[in-house]
């Protein structure tokens, strides 16, 4: 019942670290799997709730997971045949997380609540002492998790203020509509790309967009504790900002940029940043970053005359999907990577 991404032999193709359990003694509470698992997953802990299945045999896997991290985020694929426990040992976990059940059912169980989900939505938490979740029996889910501080740096940032306690998400989120929709497509999207071997998460400036491109969707639709005060109306717009952060990411197309760092060199919040670009260019700073890359890889197509490949250009600057790129290189110039790499090799 493995999913091809978990499969044995197809996990030789991906860049995930994939582990299946066969034996149900290493999904006891005497011997946990997660020892085989790489990074803060070593401090999960995955139980059978039926205890009766520790001792039986079976010959082909009853478990399997596949993790990749890079930056602050981490994806991973989880499949299981028998309903099983997953917890934490300590303090709370490092990471929020994001699981999207395509088969079967996740429940939470935080402080006594439960909370339940299938495909049509997906949970939302932070493991700690009082947090566990459950799966389903044949349940298989797609997983993202993003660090904590990362979430609340960003949060603060968009704030312009410290947080005077921990951000809280409510455990349940639809697909159905509004930012939900736009949240699910980015991290089935995370999930994809940290599965190829040259997709974003080993691309640091294609990374670094992803990230707060994704830690500005979490907080706008997923309801939480700060909802109210981010919905809160931004005061007048100081152009200056505008021109400071554009000329920070015109010069850094090529290199990994956070929006903490656009702010920054504009001299400003990340809420105010996003509230002037609104105003003065009806763009996101990202959008318009990502048309400065565009600009970046266009000139340097011109320049080099057919002695660079396109594709080496592209991912320069951070464009790891080809189709995406000459999609978004087209609606700006008019014309695909191709045609003005040929253009620029017979002058």
């Amino acid at each position: 019942m493995l999913l091809p991404a978990l499969h044995p032999h197809a996990a030789r193709r991906t860049m995930f670290h994939t582990t299946h359990v066969s034996d149900p003694a290493e999904l006891d509470h005497r011997s946990r799997v997660s020892s085989r698992l790489p990074g803060s997953s070593r401090h999960l802990r995955y139980e059978l709730r039926d205890r009766a299945l520790l001792r039986m045999h079976f010959g082909e896997p009853i478990f399997g997971v596949a993790i990749r991290s890079a930056g602050a985020i981490m994806a991973s694929y989880g499949e299981s045949c028998f309903e099983t426990a997953v917890s934490v040992e300590g303090e709370d976990d490092e990471f929020f997380g994001f699981r999207m059940p395509s088969k079967g059912t996740l429940t939470l169980i935080r402080r006594g609540d439960r909370t339940t989900v299938t495909a049509s939505g997906g949970l939302v938490y932070r493991l700690g002492p009082d947090t566990r979740l459950v799966t389903s029996d044949e349940s298989v889910r797609t997983n993202v998790f993003v660090k904590a501080i990362q979430i609340e740096e960003a949060l603060e940032q968009m704030l312009d203020s410290r947080l005077r306690q921990p951000i809280e998400f409510r455990a349940s989120v639809g697909w159905d509509g509004g930012l939900a929709v736009s949240l699910k497509a980015q991290l089935d999207f995370v999930v994809h790309e940290f599965g190829r071997l040259d997709g974003v998460a080993g691309n640091p400036v294609a990374l670094a967009a992803t990230t707060d491109h994704l830690l500005a969707l979490i907080l706008r639709a997923v309801p939480h504790n700060y909802t109210d005060q981010l919905d809160v109306g931004q005061g007048a717009a100081v152009s200056a900002y505008v021109r400071r952060a554009e000329d920070f990411m015109r010069e850094r197309a090529a290199h990994p940029v956070r929006i903490a760092e656009v702010a920054a060199a504009a001299g400003c919040s990340v809420r105010t940043l996003n509230a002037v670009f609104r105003t003065f260019r009806g763009l996101t700073p990202l959008a318009v970053l990502h048309g400065f890359r565009l600009e970046a890889a266009h000139a340097e197509l011109r320049r080099n005359r057919g002695a660079v490949p396109v594709g080496l250009v592209a991912k320069r600057y951070g464009f790891t999907n080809p189709g995406r790129f000459v999609a978004a290189f087209r609606r700006q110039f008019g014309k695909t990577p191709a045609e003005v790499d040929r253009t620029a090799s017979s002058q």
